[in-house]
């Protein structure tokens, strides 16, 4: 996290792990294809796991390619359309009471504009901070692919059955650091494609039938995959930014996306920390404080690196029966 490592950490154990799943999946299609009966502790064949190490190093290229040639501006412009989005929300929070009804804004404290506008600042910086990046973004992504390369090809490297004393204790702790992964960020990464899916449907389709359309639609959809993939804080964040951005456009469009979000996601944040809590015996303030610290230190990539971290912490000291 210091170094910029994390997406890289992060694509390796997804390469890693994604191929081991098409490796098996590839390898019980040959078997049936051949009526070949697999004993019950057999290994991937050799052609299944390098058919799978293809497969998971050409689609992200595949991806990006359809994701070029049908949305090549939003691609390279996203940190542009995020600062703009973040400016779009600062001047909705200064003119809230512009926005409001007469009879709700006058329920506003008078102490009201002052907050309104630290939190316009703040959005502000922000996005003055995002238009710094410029298109460095897609650098990290490069990178990002290179650690996929990396785990895939880990997945398919030959191990020897036999290990010293070094490669025993670094083999063991990466076997449970990506068992880790597995259990957390496999299921935040449904989780996440599952709201982003909702999110889609209902800002594409249900709110154009009643003749209302938000901004930044794509930047919408996007935002809330990346931050639903952090528990519990991601849905919390995801939440507020549509409910202004509907605000923006008119309180009736504010109380649709409200009422959508309470509807949807009520309980998502509950859900998420038991999601992955029970998965990893950890408990919802552990996962709170956990998170609140770890992006106190290293900011955003705290945020989405605390679950994972502390889960494989955790594990570490119950396999040496401290905890």
């Amino acid at each position: 996290m210091w170094q910029g490592l994390l997406p890289g950490l992060l694509c390796v154990c997804v390469g890693f792990l994604a191929t081991r799943w098409f490796a098996r999946l590839i390898d019980s299609g040959l078997r049936r294809s051949r009526r070949i009966k697999a004993p019950a502790l057999a290994e991937t064949s050799p052609l299944a796991r390098m058919l799978a190490a293809a497969l998971v190093m050409l689609a992200p290229i595949a991806l990006l390619s359809l994701a070029f040639s049908e949305a090549r501006d939003f691609v390279l412009n996203a940190s542009e359309q995020y600062q703009e989005l973040l400016d779009y929300i600062a001047r909705t929070v200064l003119e809230l009471r512009l926005k409001l009804p007469p009879e709700m804004a006058v329920y506003l404290p008078e102490g009201a504009a002052e907050i309104q506008r630290v939190i316009a600042g703040y959005l502000r910086a922000q996005a003055g901070a995002l238009a710094l990046t410029g298109r460095v973004w897609l650098g990290g992504l490069l990178f990002a692919y290179v650690g996929l390369i990396v785990g895939a090809l880990a997945a398919v490297a030959r191990t020897k059955n036999e290990r010293r004393a070094l490669a025993e204790q670094l083999h063991r702790r990466i076997t449970l650091f990506g068992e880790t992964f597995g259990q957390i960020v496999a299921a935040q990464f449904w989780i996440a494609a599952f709201n982003t899916f909702l999110t889609a449907i209902f800002l594409l389709f249900l709110l154009p039938m009643w003749d209302l359309r938000l901004p930044y639609t794509p930047a919408l959809i996007t935002l809330t995959f990346v931050a639903g993939l952090v528990p519990i804080v991601g849905n919390l964040l995801c939440n507020v930014v549509i409910t202004l951005v509907g605000l923006s456009v008119s309180p009736v469009t504010a109380l649709a996306c409200l009422g959508f979000l309470i509807l949807i996601h009520k309980a998502e944040y509950v859900i998420n920390a038991k999601v992955v809590g029970s998965r990893t015996q950890m408990a919802v303030w552990e996962l709170l404080a956990v998170m609140f610290v770890a992006e106190a230190v290293f900011g955003p990539a705290g945020l989405v690196a605390a679950p994972l971290f502390y889960a494989y912490l955790k594990k570490e000291l119950q396999a040496a029966q401290l905890v």
